[in-house]
């Protein structure tokens, strides 16, 4: 072989590994809640399957609209709810996480500029191998509770 065929097959064989557990993995329903005006920062949901046959981590995740962006989750401290950085949000092989209001999430902290429902906000997910995904997630309104219905006498 050439040179120039060693280079590129070593080039393909580094894109290959860069691959990694992004292949192996899908992001289904993905969101951003809608922040109330002047509100610093949002959560983003989804759900990552990991469809590969490796226990896979979300390192860290990044996106354009904030400043900071963190890997969540919500902790019982004492009957309050309080949220707290993770290090790593793990998937186990053929699993799924599940990052949903009041468990695991995206914290999107310290928003530049204000964003309206409808908007796409790309989320990339980077994994322990060092591969990343990128995700689009859709702005949407929080849906509301239902409001309690009283006791009828």
């Amino acid at each position: 072989m050439n040179k120039l065929s060693l280079l590129i097959a070593g080039l393909m064989m580094s894109a290959g590994a860069l691959a990694g557990s992004a292949d192996q993995v899908t992001v289904h329903e993905p969101y951003v809640r809608l922040a109330p005006p002047n509100a610093p920062a949002t959560g983003a949901f989804m759900v990552i399957r990991n469809g590969g046959s490796k226990d896979i981590k979300v390192l860290k995740a990044a996106n354009p609209v904030s400043k900071v962006t963190e890997l969540h989750t919500h902790l019982n401290d004492n009957g309050v709810m309080k949220m707290r950085p993770v290090p790593a949000i793990d998937i186990k092989a053929g699993g799924e996480a599940v990052l949903k209001p009041g468990g695991l999430h995206v914290m999107l902290i310290d928003l530049q500029a204000p964003m309206k429902e409808g908007d796409v906000v790309p989320i990339t997910l980077t994994f322990d191998d060092g591969s990343s995904k990128q995700v689009d997630a859709k702005v949407v309104r929080p849906v509301a509770a239902p409001m309690p219905m009283g006791n009828k006498h």
